[in-house]
């Protein structure tokens, strides 16, 4: 049961890596599919704001049937009355003028369609920067478990030595109660910890689409990590290629569209048509007649200049300044968040470098403590606790790894660079 709970054995298993899991997940992603979706709408927006330009061609037919004349006969003019009448007819009308509106629809709808670009590739990127976090928190649980699996096996070997220096002896059973004592909070950790890694583990799988087996393992380990100094040279402050920074520029600049649009209202609109009809009466109680006319029309909203038109106006304009102020504050607030994140990284390294030394001298210590026991220079209390001192420095660095490549993924996150 507990070679089941860590993991099994290695040969049997399937092993993951990385890019295996981040390619399985940008396929299964709804997010992604949805931001492909929401693409595919902004380009029809596009193609709806440019038929605009295009003539608007419309089509009419009536039919009348009364059952009394609605039209007596009229002598030497008319004469059968009139109970039924038919007319078809088709009209174009063409904007020749309409304050701008055209146009700026059409820019506005090129804009969402660039917007909707640009948060599509902010959804694969959150889905990388997803699955990059909870693979590094399934190698942390899986390091963690390995460490304490090393220290069951260390207590086991001690517990033997305890029952054969009891059996010749030369120590009291609470010796070999107290190592009994550690060995038992041991196997309840590595249960605890079986538990936590069959949980990330299916936690993973849900996101990325597929089962995985409960002794399915990382290949990623515990490696050696760069300074991030050396690799990154100095904090992305360029927000000129940063999605986030692209989207606020796009605020501004929809807003901008907005407030023409609205402004446009209170322009005279001007147009041009022609209208082609054909009527008669079913029963050719009149000449049937073909009528061509064109016309042009001029609405000029005169009220709306002093009236409820201008202030919708200054409306927009008072939230192209909000628009203004929170882009300033939001990009303000990108640029922190830009160097939270590259501190969170340079401390992430040093946690590594610390708890890389302290494992290195809790190994140390142990060994010593252990040489000592054996000579008879110390007790056991000394050597348990050099055991759990070893365990726990164990634990720190496969926390501190873990850390560090989440920190790595949230920086290349936040700076575009995923």
């Amino acid at each position: 049961m507990l070679s089941f709970l860590s993991c099994g054995n290695l040969l049997a298993q399937q092993k993951l890596n990385l890019e295996e899991v981040k390619q399985a997940a940008l396929s299964y992603s709804k997010a992604i599919k949805n931001g492909k979706i929401r693409i595919e709408q902004a380009e029809a927006a596009k193609r709806e704001a440019l038929a605009n330009y295009f003539p608007q061609i419309s089509a009419t037919g009536i039919g009348v049937y009364g059952f009394k004349e609605f039209i007596p006969p009229i002598p030497q003019l008319l004469p059968n009355g009139i109970d039924n009448f038919y007319q078809a007819g088709a009209m174009a009308t063409e904007a020749i003028y309409a304050g701008g509106k055209v146009r700026n629809a059409n820019n506005l709808a090129r804009l969402l369609a660039e917007t909707r670009s640009i948060q599509a590739e902010q959804a694969v990127d959150s889905v990388v920067l997803n699955t990059a976090q909870k693979y590094w928190q399934l190698v942390q649980v899986q390091e963690q478990l390995k460490s304490i699996q090393a220290s069951k096996i260390y207590l086991d070997e001690l517990l033997k030595q305890q029952q054969d220096l009891l059996s010749a002896g030369l120590i009291a059973k609470n010796q070999l109660l107290r190592v009994r004592t550690n060995r038992s909070r041991v196997l309840l950790q590595q249960s605890k910890l079986g538990n936590m890694r069959k949980l990330a583990l299916l936690d993973l799988g849900l996101y990325v689409g597929k089962v995985y087996d409960t002794t399915t393992v990382v290949t990623d380990t515990l490696q050696r990590v760069n300074p991030p100094q050396l690799t990154y040279a100095r904090p992305d402050l360029d927000l000129q290629d940063n999605a986030n920074y692209r989207l606020l520029e796009k605020s501004i600049t929809a807003s901008q569209l907005q407030s023409e649009l609205t402004k446009a209202d209170l322009l005279p609109q001007v147009s041009v048509g022609v209208n082609a009809g054909y009527f008669g009466s079913f029963n050719n109680a009149f000449d049937s007649q073909f009528m061509p006319i064109a016309f042009g029309m001029v609405s000029i909203p005169i009220s709306d200049w002093w009236g409820a038109g201008r202030q919708k106006v200054k409306q927009k304009a008072l939230e192209e300044k909000i628009v203004q102020n929170n882009f300033e504050d939001r990009k303000n607030q990108l640029t922190i968040g830009i160097m939270k994140s590259w501190y969170d990284l340079m401390d992430a390294y040093k946690q590594i470098t610390y708890a890389k030394d302290n494992r290195n001298y809790a190994n140390e210590n142990l060994k010593v403590q252990r040489d000592n026991y054996n000579s008879g220079l110390n007790n056991l209390s000394d050597l348990l606790d050099a055991q759990q001192q070893k365990e726990a420095a164990e634990a720190e660095y496969a926390n501190a790894y873990a850390n560090y490549r989440i920190a790595e993924s949230k920086y290349l996150f936040i700076t575009d660079n995923l």
